[in-house]
């Protein structure tokens, strides 16, 4: 091999750039989210009347599921009732029924889809609704 040198340093060289964000990030990994659920709507609440649709567990590792499902409920079946883990019945409607008491955008959704790199299709849509839209009573654009 004439050239044996110049590829061992070029190997060499081709590990470092590699290499390097993975040294270069070594110990600074970002924190991982807490949301918080101390907004006003939730500490107006009775404690016994402070539970979710499902289990907190289950809502952090399956909540856009539920949101698809609601969403296809609402839309496609014209079913706008969801019953939940407890049976209280909840009206499906994410900026009506979920941000009714997780009110705070930033600290509770933004910044865990921001933590993953999430970019939701949901918000165009679902922040400035009225609430009559969501149960049926305004028909918008028809």
């Amino acid at each position: 091999m004439y050239d044996g040198g110049k590829v061992i340093i070029g190997l060499i060289v081709l590990f470092i750039i590699c290499t390097f964000p993975f040294f270069y990030n070594m110990g600074r990994a970002a924190k991982v989210p807490e949301p918080k659920l101390d907004t006003p709507a939730i500490k107006k609440l009775p404690e016994w009347e402070r539970v979710c649709v499902q289990p907190t567990p289950w809502m952090r590792a399956n909540h856009m599921r539920l949101l698809d499902h609601w969403r296809n409920w609402a839309l496609r079946e014209a079913n706008r009732e969801y019953i939940g883990f407890n049976g209280k019945r909840y009206t499906i409607s994410l900026q009506n029924t979920c941000l009714n008491c997780h009110s705070n955008y930033d600290k509770f959704c933004n910044e865990c889809h921001s933590y993953m790199g999430i970019k939701p299709y949901c918000w165009g849509c679902h922040l400035q609704k009225p609430k009559e839209w969501a149960k049926g009573e305004l028909k918008e654009g028809r």
